[in-house]
């Protein structure tokens, strides 16, 4: 197993989520994994200016993204599961170019409070962390696709009340969506599963993506976008385990916790989770 460590910010700060790696590594997680392999991804600092795509910070997510996919194909190579470490939710990009250059036919469950397809000139911030799944499906000019429609699922956005007034579509009639309040209500993790399971049914590889404010603020407060609603640790823990014992997964990626909202309060909860997480991943690991 390979712990990618990638401390990128997309707003081009070093700081908030950037510190989440060193914060969970400080926490014990790669203590918690015997034998895993802890690396890092090169991470340059950007700026928030936006460039013409209407993205922050261009150069550095370029780099960030082709560092991860190069730390990736090499855990591949060695048959080692890749655990990416954010930081933001761009680092899923590293991973997917990695399974596109491989020519693999990739999936993804994306486990998010926010369905992250901003058009960028649209987008409140700018930030990449905003549009990632736009920018895996090309939507964005100047940027291939490394993901199909079809081959997405979304488990817990619960934004639509913000696209809708901005003017964003929603991805809800284009990708298989799950709301965060149906993943929440009795029944949802279930549907989730099915969900996950078609996909994976008809993909080659799979890989999870989970971003830590699918939680509710009561469960993990140290986030930069707090919104009503989300799951409980309990819900995220069954939810995760559900997916992964579905096998076939070829790597996960866990993002957006800001430790200098909290102090690194929260750091000792998130590793524990990442580590179970990487524990039964490697177990059905392809």
């Amino acid at each position: 197993m390979d712990l990618i460590l990638v401390p990128f910010n997309s707003s081009g700060a070093a700081d908030g989520v950037a510190r989440a790696p060193s914060a969970l590594l400080d926490a014990g997680l790669a203590a918690r994994l015997p034998g895993a392999r802890v690396v890092d991804a090169a991470v340059p600092t950007g700026d928030a200016a936006r460039g013409p795509s209407g993205l922050a910070s261009e150069n550095a997510l370029a780099a960030m993204v082709e560092s991860v996919s190069e730390r990736v194909l090499d855990a591949w190579a060695a048959d080692r599961l890749p655990v990416v470490l954010g930081g933001d939710c761009p680092v899923l990009l590293g991973a997917l170019r990695a399974a596109d250059r491989r020519g693999y036919g990739a999936g993804l469950v994306f486990v998010d409070g926010h369905e992250d397809a901003w058009d960028p000139h649209r987008s409140p911030t700018g930030e990449a962390a905003d549009s990632e799944i736009a920018l895996a499906l090309g939507w964005v000019p100047g940027y291939p696709p490394v993901l199909r429609p079809a081959d997405l699922v979304q488990l817990g956005p619960r934004d639509a009340a913000e696209l809708t007034g901005a003017g964003q579509p929603s991805l809800a009639d284009r990708v298989a969506v799950l709301p965060g309040e149906r993943l929440a209500a009795p029944g949802g993790l279930e549907t989730a599963h099915r969900m996950a399971a078609g996909l994976v049914a008809r993909t080659e590889h799979w890989w999870l993506h989970v971003d830590l404010d699918v939680l509710s603020t009561e469960a993990l407060p140290a986030v930069d976008y707090p919104q009503p609603g989300g799951l409980s640790w309990e819900q995220l823990e069954t939810l995760t385990g559900q997916l992964l014992t579905i096998g076939g997964c070829g790597g996960l990626s866990v993002t957006i916790y800001n430790p200098d909202l909290d102090g690194g309060a929260a750091a000792d909860r998130i590793a524990s989770y990442v580590a179970d997480a990487s524990r039964v991943a490697a177990g059905g690991h392809r």
